[in-house]
């Protein structure tokens, strides 16, 4: 059995159709978009914009229990800066329990709905009991994040990361033992997980190297190899760049700067994810904007960090994919990201609509070119099969309410300037995963019991 939906405004990959028709398939799919109503047919209208839901392309959902939690000096740690912070955060994992990972997880995979993403990239390296002991189910991690992305109704895309170094010829710490795989084992998790997907149709499974600090060249290279036996298709992520420390250890150790590097060592293409890049050169500009990569912006928690600006103008300018992410979770807002990484850069050049450019006579918004690429990016590099209300394309559809402060008085040309550049108040009212309601009116099912969780995880990793 199939729904019909008229939306009475819906987003497009060329504009608006208002209203429009999206027939929805009973396997979540959507089937047909149509300006026009099909004759003889029920069809539930849907007030206000419909617009495709964001995947949030990089997460670590165990730090969402340390957001507001790192937030002070001492004499002793009068610089801080992400190095400091990541002891704070060792710490905590250390106290991590399979039942409190599942937990926090399931709250911000709450959020990330509520504010209009419906999947998620999950850069997952906690594998391990404290001091590296192995769970009697070597996946036992991994699945609670499985059962946090099903209970919630999000689609995830699970990164299993390699992680085998605590820098470049340096042995790992001991909180660190929690995330070691020798790449045998990593690539047998791998191959598991991925059986997971008969029971769980919104996960999908791709390789994540830690950084190249923490892994090898003959690492790397055998762990992508093993991947792309598995899946040639894969998604495959990284973290680099992000700091100038790391940029300077890489080429000391390696010879070349982090990307470039990339660029000369691996099949750098658009199943790639460059998480940060914070720190790129004019040539590795160009270079991993031809090679179709995507880059994991995370504004607020880059920020956050002390990281530095991403040079979005020079790399979209160059044609480069790029998405957002939400990383430690200061922030699990889609508008929030958006407006910070644009409105950083105004800052920072002191002008106006920083990445917008006029193309014809027509106006470019900032809004919906903001959205429109996080939303492409996102997309490529999760691989979840929606980003786009068009026939064969999941269907993931975000509803936002007209009457909602930062919209009222907007119609389709100005709304996503209006969410994103306009306001606070969030505005997303229902949101649906693979043709299935898992937000309306601005609530889940099960958000109180998810709460509860979360408080009890909290008060045992910080009581």
């Amino acid at each position: 059995m199939t729904t019909i939906y008229e939306v009475e405004h819906l987003h497009q990959p060329d504009g608006w159709l208002s209203p429009g028709y999206v027939d929805v398939g009973a396997d979540g799919v959507i089937l047909s978009v149509s300006g026009q109503r099909p004759q003889g047919k029920p069809v539930e209208r849907l007030r206000g914009f419909g617009v495709p839901g964001l995947s949030n392309l990089h997460s670590h959902a165990f730090q969402r229990a340390l957001a507001g939690r790192t937030e002070f000096v001492t004499a002793a740690r009068a610089e801080d800066n992400l190095w400091t912070w990541r002891k704070e955060m060792y710490r905590m994992v250390d106290r991590l329990t399979p039942d409190t990972y599942e937990a926090v997880a399931a709250q911000v995979y709450l959020e990330m709905l509520r504010f209009g993403m419906t999947a998620v990239c999950e850069f997952h390296y906690v594998h391990h009991l404290a001091g590296g002991g192995r769970n009697p189910n070597p996946a036992e991690m991994s699945d609670r994040l499985i059962a946090a992305a099903s209970r919630t109704g999000l689609g995830l895309t699970l990164l299993p990361v390699l992680y085998a170094h605590g820098g470049i010829g340096k042995p790992v710490e001991e909180t660190q033992k929690r995330f070691v795989h020798p790449v045998d084992d990593y690539l047998r998790l791998i191959d598991t997980l991925r059986s997971r997907r008969a029971a769980n149709r919104n996960l999908r499974v791709g390789l994540a190297l830690h950084s190249l600090r923490a892994v090898t060249p003959d690492e790397a290279h055998a762990a992508l190899a093993g991947m792309k036996a598995m899946d040639p298709q894969a998604r495959l992520h990284i973290h680099v760049s992000e700091t100038t420390h790391e940029v300077a250890e890489v080429e000391a150790g390696l010879g070349a700067r982090p990307v470039q590097w990339l660029i000369d060592n691996v099949d750098l293409n658009d199943q790639w994810c460059l998480v940060h890049a914070t720190h790129l050169d004019a040539s590795e500009i160009a270079g991993a904007a031809a090679s179709g990569a995507v880059v994991g912006i995370c504004p607020l928690t880059e920020a956050t960090m002390g990281d530095g600006f991403f040079p979005l103008v020079e790399y979209h300018g160059a044609g480069g994919a790029w998405g957002i992410g939400t990383d430690s979770h200061y922030s699990t807002s889609t508008a929030e990201e958006l407006r910070i990484l644009e409105c950083g850069k105004r800052l920072e050049l002191r002008r106006r609509n920083v990445i917008a450019r006029p193309e014809g006579g027509a106006e470019v918004h900032s809004g919906r070119l903001l959205f429109d690429t996080a939303l492409a990016g996102g997309e490529r590099a999760s691989g979840q099969g929606g980003g786009a209300i068009v026939a064969g394309r999941r269907a993931d559809l975000v509803m936002l309410d007209p009457d909602a402060t930062p919209l009222l008085g907007h119609g389709p040309e100005t709304v996503l300037d209006g969410w994103i550049l306009g306001g606070t108040e969030n505005p997303v009212r229902d949101v649906m995963v693979a043709g299935r309601w898992v937000i309306r009116d601005g609530r889940h099912p099960q958000e109180a019991a998810i709460r509860d969780a979360y408080r009890a995880a909290a008060a045992t990793l910080f009581g």
